[in-house]
């Protein structure tokens, strides 16, 4: 034969022969490949980033790349050791007829080849196949117009290329070092060996307990949305690694108290089950870990970003209380007249009335509460503290007009209400300002949309007139540094009844006219005398904002797949693996004596006892992290918990179908094989 052909032949017959595990996991990388180019595809199209909210999208997008490379890699890595543990002993066999291991290298690095180039092909081609389909639907997310131009990006076909030859290089390495340090005859007895189980488990188990318990205590108690952010990625690495520990060796602990407990083990399905996994559950325990971790990402990440999509046009409604918000930077009247002036110039241009109006002065500083007190000092506003909150201050004058009241307060007198945040006290002493009564709750009031308010626990106080504001103005002064100070407000928001075209150039002419002003200004010199103004529409801001949550949803519906297919694929491989194994096992079972009967049923015993673990520690670990992820939620305007919990549920049964599914599959598999024997 010709040794030009001899290896290139090899490795396609070794890839023909182990087509049960190789067919998947080529399909599985070609499906990596597919997302990878979809995703890069979006983030580079030209289409997308012309649409208004394009650039934050394709911000989004960018880091659904980097997130796709490195978990491809992760979980190549990890698959690709099933397919190894299952070839060590073909391997073993040519090293004992004489092939030495650079021969053997050779035939891997075929493998390699022929794998890499068979994934890359399916996986851009399909990747083309799909990119208009996934633009249609982003574009469909975004609520933008439709373009039906069908073209392929070279340069994303270059950079999968690239990448995923890196990813597979490394994986030959670590495949031709293990057998490089490997002998003979342990490759040929690769297949047979059992794994020990863990010797000191509670060293384990002990710290299992502690990271999880701490993890969830951490999840259920923290209040404030900020320090959720900080909380959130430390939970989830403590979560997976008691995960892994407890999977390990709990797993251990599970089965010798199954095997003491004698009415259940020395039955014939449940004595053989549980003596096969007590040998391998180390290997078992970081399988099933896995399988855990993935299904639990798949409940997050799918729950969130649907609830974030599902929820985007109530979000919407609350970040913007009125179509048009113009905040100016003082509450002195003749700056409110100019503003209110070139806004209402602006609008009369159109031939508009503003309806639905609102108007309000307000101060907002920031403090840390202990109970009744506040303190101001910048050196104890810490923003992670649970305490911390802002404070609004209100004339009750302007509260009485919106909220048709007639209230009178005394100076020392105020009335509260609260924003994802309630007062209990009878005074609230701001330290360095002064003491107050709290003589009532305020009703419902028309709260700001703007991001501060959305950020942060808000408490409204309600004071007896607006020289109050003045003070407080004037004092903060002789507590911050000109840093930390807080200016002066007139908050003034209004409808139109117009289309959403025509409020964009009423807007454009108000940020034009407020912009002009401020440059007149500075050119004569009296920069100082502009109070400063922000100007706010709900229809110019709604496609960046349905760009940020349309954007969450795809990725969540794009890494939510892969989870899925992961998930699955280490079930499948494990099944398989694992079926290999007990083949040999069943069929001396079967010889004296064991019916096909009762294997099945030791099969269903050994799956059931240990793949529906996942599934619930997913659950019991969802069920914790839903404090967490809601004050999450809150950060993106999401207040609504009862919404949540309901989209949460569904998400969980939805994916209970699809795991018993994949369950039901793997065990068929895992059966057919034992049965060969």
């Amino acid at each position: 034969m010709n040794k030009t052909f001899l290896y290139p032949k090899l490795a396609a017959s070794g890839i023909k022969n182990n087509r049960r595990t190789y067919l998947p996991y080529i399909l599985t990388c070609a499906g990596m490949i597919m997302m990878f180019y979809i995703v890069a595809f979006l983030q580079g199209n030209s289409f997308v980033a012309e649409m208004k909210g394009g650039e934050m999208m394709q911000l989004m997008l960018g880091f659904g790349v980097v997130i796709m490379v490195i978990f491809s890699a992760i979980f190549m890595f990890y698959t690709n050791s099933f397919l190894i543990r299952g070839r060590k002993k073909e391997f073993g066999l040519y090293n004992i007829l004489g092939m030495g291991k650079r021969n053997i290298a050779r035939i891997l690095i075929w493998e390699t080849v022929i794998v890499y180039i068979s994934s890359l092909v399916v996986g851009n081609g399909c990747g083309i196949l799909f990119s208009k389909l996934s633009e249609l639907f982003l574009v469909n997310i975004m609520k933008a117009e439709v373009d039906y131009e069908f073209h392929v990006d070279p340069d994303v076909i270059k950079m999968s290329a690239l990448w995923y030859a890196i990813i597979f290089l490394l994986i030959l390495f670590n495949t031709m070092r293990q057998i490089r340090l490997t002998n003979p005859i342990e490759l040929m007895k690769s297949e047979n060996t059992g794994e020990k189980p863990p010797k000191s488990n509670w060293f384990l188990t002990v710290p299992g307990i502690l990271l999880l318990a701490g993890a969830y205590y951490m999840a259920v108690t923290i209040e404030n949305p900020l320090t959720a952010v900080f909380a959130f990625f430390l939970a989830v690495v403590m979560v997976i690694l008691a995960t892994y520990m407890l999977f390990i060796a709990g797993s251990v602990v599970i089965c010798r108290m199954l095997q003491k407990n004698k009415k259940y083990y020395y039955k014939t399905n449940h004595f053989v089950s549980v003596s096969s996994m007590v040998y391998r559950m180390k290997r078992n325990g970081a399988g099933l870990a896995s399988i855990c971790i993935l299904s639990t990402m798949v409940l997050v990440t799918l729950s969130s970003t649907i609830c974030l999509y599902a929820g985007e046009e109530q979000m919407l409604q609350e970040r913007y209380p009125r179509d048009f918000l113009i905040n100016a930077y003082s509450i002195e009247e003749e700056d409110v007249s100019l503003v209110k002036g070139f806004v209402n110039d602006s609008v009369e241009k159109y031939g508009e009335v503003p309806q639905n109006e609102i108007e309000y002065s307000y101060i907002s500083i920031y403090g840390v509460f202990d109970g009744s007190s506040v303190v101001l000092d910048p050196t104890n506003t810490d923003i992670s503290s649970n305490e911390a909150s802002t404070l609004t201050l209100v004339p009750i004058t302007d509260y009485n007009k919106i909220m048709g009241e007639n209230i009178s307060l005394a100076r020392d007198e105020v009335i509260i209400t609260g924003v994802r945040s309630d007062y209990a006290f009878d005074t609230i002493n701001i330290k360095e300002l002064g003491s107050f009564k709290v003589v009532g709750k305020a009703k419902d009031f028309i709260f700001r949309g703007d991001s501060a308010a959305i950020m942060a626990p808000e408490i409204y106080i309600f004071v007896s007139d607006i020289d109050v504001l003045r003070d407080v103005y004037e004092k903060q002064f002789e507590v911050y540094d000109t840093r930390y100070t807080s200016s002066l407000h007139n908050y003034y928001g209004f409808d139109l009844n117009c289309d959403d075209d025509t409020k964009i150039k009423i807007y454009e002419e108000i940020h034009f006219s407020a912009a002009q002003y401020q440059k007149d200004l500075y050119n004569a010199g009296r920069e100082d005398e502009w109070c400063g103004v922000r100007t706010e529409c709900a229809a110019w801001d709604a496609a960046e904002f349905f760009a940020i949550y349309g954007g969450l949803f795809f990725l969540g519906i794009i890494f939510g797949t892969v989870f899925i297919i992961a998930a699955a694929l280490i079930m499948y491989y494990k099944q398989i693996s694992e079926g290999y194994e007990d083949k040999a096992r069943f069929d001396i079972l079967q010889k004296v004596g064991m019916t096909k009967r009762e294997i099945k049923k030791s099969i269903n015993s050994q799956v059931l006892t240990v793949f529906f673990l996942p599934l619930v520690s997913a659950g019991i670990h969802m069920a914790f992290a839903f404090p967490i992820i809601s004050r999450l939620l809150m950060l993106f305007g999401l207040t609504d918990t009862a919404f949540f919990s309901v989209v949460t549920l569904l998400c969980f049964g939805v994916f209970s179908a699809v795991y018993i599914l994949v369950y039901l599959i793997t065990s068929h598999s895992y059966y057919n094989i034992v049965q060969q024997g």
